[in-house]
């Protein structure tokens, strides 16, 4: 079972500020206990949305949007995917995952689990998702 922690901005994470040493340490010592686990696939920090876009779909069209976009709490700062047996060793691993902004900056992560290829019916689209090595093998 993979899962995505998924990292919530904050206005201090928007603005492009970068996190303090001692808060990297903290972070990179969570992330090498799960390496060490083997739970870990990835993990990344994002840039702000002022350096994205958003693709917006509507009626067969696409509008491309520069960012930065509002409600920093709605975005995305960053990332670790983690595959574990089951729901409960994902929670575990949540529950250590240091204040992802510091301990003064009120923030949330969210956690949501991935789908794997086996979870949908055999087809020739879901076996082009095989050969080419994503979706969860």
């Amino acid at each position: 079972m993979r899962y995505m922690i998924i990292v919530k901005a904050s206005p201090r994470s928007e603005s492009g500020e970068m996190p303090e040493e001692k808060l990297i340490a903290r972070m990179a010592v969570y992330h090498e206990e799960l390496a060490r686990a083997g739970v870990l696939l990835d993990a990344s920090g994002l840039h702000p949305s002022s350096n994205g876009w958003r693709v917006h779909y509507k009626d067969g069209r696409r509008t491309v949007v520069d960012g930065p976009f509002t409600e920093s709490k709605e975005l995305i700062a960053g990332y670790t995917i983690i595959q574990v047996r089951s729901r409960d060793e994902a929670l575990e691993w949540t529950r250590r995952f240091p204040a992802p902004h510091g301990d003064e900056i009120e923030t949330h992560i969210e956690v949501r689990q991935m789908f794997e290829l086996d979870d949908f019916p055999p087809s020739e689209a879901v076996d082009q998702f095989r050969q080419l090595g994503v979706g969860g093998q």
